[in-house]
């Protein structure tokens, strides 16, 4: 089974509560949700959260909405993600946050598809180097990778985000990135500080992005280039 698993919390650093903050008429997690929902590729869509009574909201949330979850330790989302891929038995994980509202249907089949052609062991569109936007990162891996990762991981930032352990044992894994042949990177579609809510919001109430595949977002963004200021810059090239 493949399994979109998206890691949802409302303890965020840089903007606490933004995961359930309303864009439109629905909170910022739903969009995340809906969009893996419509990938050809996945069997079952996933909110991975914790165990944190703030986060009861989330909990209570996808249980309104029948919306499958999990609740796991809040540091340790490596953890976190093992024990919900083992809890549903899932072969093959796609790993998307709720902090990127339009994060595309046909690059998660493109990064699922790629896996299982070359049967690699971990598959994303930013490994190396960041040539598409911020906001449309996805990483695709096995559940054999997640497991030995979870077995021998044991540095707090393998803890922490899920596949440095993978990404950093190229011996043990095979890895492979696929790229755009046009580097977007200096566009931004996720939700960490308060100029990208108000991005998300003018992208979503004005335009409604969120019924826009990436290409339509990035033609729209070329036409409107005043769009790309509101959170311009926020960008960073590490990341």
């Amino acid at each position: 089974m493949v399994a979109a698993i998206i890691q949802a919390r409302l303890g965020s650093t840089r903007s606490p509560g933004k995961t359930m903050k309303l864009i439109g008429n629905k909170p910022l997690l739903e969009y995340s949700v809906d969009r893996a929902k419509q990938a050809r590729y996945i069997d079952k869509v996933i909110v991975a959260t914790t165990t944190s009574n703030r986060d009861d909201l989330i909990s209570e949330w996808c249980k309104e909405k029948g919306i499958d979850f999990l609740r796991g330790s809040e540091d340790d989302v490596l953890d976190r993600y093992f024990q919900t891929a083992s809890n549903f038995i899932a072969d093959i994980i796609v790993r998307v946050t709720s902090d990127c509202p339009f994060v595309d249907p046909e690059v998660m089949d493109l990064l699922i598809l790629t896996q299982k052609v070359l049967s690699a062991d971990y598959v994303s569109n930013r490994l190396k180097k960041r040539t598409w936007p911020h906001g449309l990162d996805i990483e695709v891996f096995t559940f054999d990778a997640l497991e030995i990762a979870w077995k021998n991981g044991k540095e707090k930032r393998e803890r922490e985000h899920v596949t440095p352990y993978i990404i950093e044992h190229p011996e043990l894994f095979k890895l492979i990135e696929v790229p755009l042949q046009e580097d977007l990177s200096h566009y931004r579609l996720t939700v960490d500080y308060p100029e990208d809510l108000e991005f998300t919001r003018i992208m979503v109430e004005k335009y409604d992005a969120n019924k826009m595949n990436w290409r339509e977002i990035i033609d729209l963004l070329r036409k409107y280039p005043e769009l790309v200021e509101i959170n311009a810059s926020r960008i960073d090239s590490r990341l």
